[in-house]
């Protein structure tokens, strides 16, 4: 309806404010030549080298001839990046692998809806996920400063850096307040980072860098991957494609909800550990997504399309947000929540709720419910019921978990409710770990060390 649409285009509107100093230093990060980005280093160090940035003096010719060689059925056909390659009008480390090398190799189609593309494919034989939201690299709006740039002149990296960060502060939403806050450090972690980049940025990575910065959940990923376990990493990019770490996402209709069959120890049920004690692990790494997001940085990030589809779990049992079109910092939450209303129910955007004022007939910016109250209803209540748990239900521990459970699922704008349930539920799920488990496995049943809060995160 109506008003679904306007929420729709609220959730993905800009709102002011400068960045903080680590957003600007990452930034930087993205701009950087492709052989010192830290994605390259994560390819190489599990294949090789990949050699990085466009090709010097490539043909057309050299490059259109490996097309017509794939299955005329493959989506990478579709793709008119390797066309631009060749005319250099885009660049990116996974651009001659993908247009010359012939490595990387289309696997599946994921989803294609409106022009979003996403496809599994094995890149040097990594599987990975390709994405764009838009089909075409020309679908995206130019930098526009390169209009106003005279034949023969250079955009120095202080340029680049303004204009990337006035991009990724317009994606995230982030508060004016955070450029304050990074205090004297500005200047010197600015110029510290410059003296990476010597040369002038050329138009093809210009164009390839603001494309991928028009894509949110792109700008999502890369800023917070080092700054977070429990998002995807991405791996390289060829114009308004990139490439993220592939990751079996859950499935709402599978008992344990993600896949156990690659998790070291279970091995397919045939290993030390059970089926019951992988998911209590995977449980407690829930909850320190949670706490993480909760606290570690200045705004509080908000998830609100909880389900199983939108997770994953690595082979080391850390919960992974897959699919983060919908998670907002608190700032652009608060813009989308806010609006005009009749009734509670007109405050509900997808998994964020908020309460209407009837006053001001106008929905509270302040949401009602938490990340730890939706990943209860819809992750643990699943996980945790009695017909799953069958025979071992009526133990002690397994029934002040359900209690936990209901209880979690249940608070509503209660923050010390929140907080006394969070706890609880850890206390459980380590009991049960501590039942469980052999004693050499036991350190996922230690106290979490305290997280330190610091402006510098955001």
């Amino acid at each position: 309806n109506a008003e679904e649409q306007r929420r729709l285009s609220a959730a993905s509107s800009p709102t002011g404010g400068p960045v903080l100093v680590l957003v600007l230093v990452l930034v930087l990060v993205l701009v950087l030549p492709a052989g010192q980005t830290p994605f390259t280093e994560n390819i190489e160090n599990r294949t090789g080298p990949v050699r990085s940035g466009p090709v010097r003096n490539v043909s057309r010719a050299a490059i259109i001839p490996l097309i017509p060689e794939r299955n005329q059925d493959d989506p990478l056909v579709l793709i008119p990046s390797c066309l631009d390659f060749s005319r250099g009008s885009l660049s990116g480390d996974l651009c001659e692998d993908l247009c010359v090398g012939g490595l990387v190799e289309y696997q599946r189609c994921l989803y294609y809806e409106n022009g979003k593309k996403v496809m599994e494919a094995r890149w040097r034989g990594n599987r990975v996920i390709l994405k764009s939201k838009l089909e075409n690299f020309s679908s995206y709006e130019p930098l526009g400063l390169l209009d106003y740039q005279e034949t023969g002149e250079e955009l120095s990296a202080l340029d680049v850096v303004l204009y990337a960060t006035l991009e990724v502060r317009n994606s995230l939403g982030l508060a004016e307040e955070e450029e304050e806050e990074g205090g004297g450090r500005n200047g010197s972690l600015w110029r510290q980072k410059l003296k990476l980049r010597e040369k002038s940025y050329s138009r093809a990575e210009l164009g390839s860098l603001w494309a991928l910065l028009q894509q949110e959940e792109y700008t999502f990923l890369r800023v917070l991957q080092d700054l977070s376990p429990h998002v995807a990493q991405v791996l390289g990019s060829c114009g308004h494609f990139y490439a993220v770490e592939f990751l079996s996402a859950g499935h709402a209709w599978d008992q344990n909800l993600f896949s156990m069959d690659e998790v070291p120890g279970h091995a397919g049920g045939s290993g030390r550990w059970s089926s019951r004690l992988v998911v209590h692990r995977i449980a407690l790494s829930f909850m320190d997504m949670v706490r993480h997001f909760d606290n570690d940085f200045t705004h509080k990030l908000h998830l609100c399309d909880v389900k199983p589809e939108n997770f994953a779990v690595r082979k080391d049992l850390t919960v992974v947000a897959i699919d983060v079109d919908m998670a907002f910092f608190e700032p652009k939450m608060r813009d989308i929540l806010e609006q005009n209303c009749s009734s509670d129910d007109d405050c509900n955007f997808f998994d964020c709720w908020s309460r209407c004022e009837a006053e001001r007939r106008r929905c509270s910016p302040r949401r009602r419910n938490t990340n730890l109250q939706v990943i209860c209803e819809k992750i643990f209540r699943p996980w945790f019921s009695p017909t799953v748990l069958g025979a071992k239900a009526g133990l002690p521990l397994q029934v002040e978990l359900q209690r936990a459970v209901q209880d979690c699922s249940e608070t509503d704008g209660d923050e010390g409710g929140a907080r006394r349930v969070h706890q609880r539920l850890l206390a459980v799920l380590r009991a049960l770990l501590q039942e469980e488990v052999a004693p050499e496995d036991r350190k996922w049943t230690e106290d979490e060390p305290e997280s330190v809060h610091m402006a510098l995160n955001f």
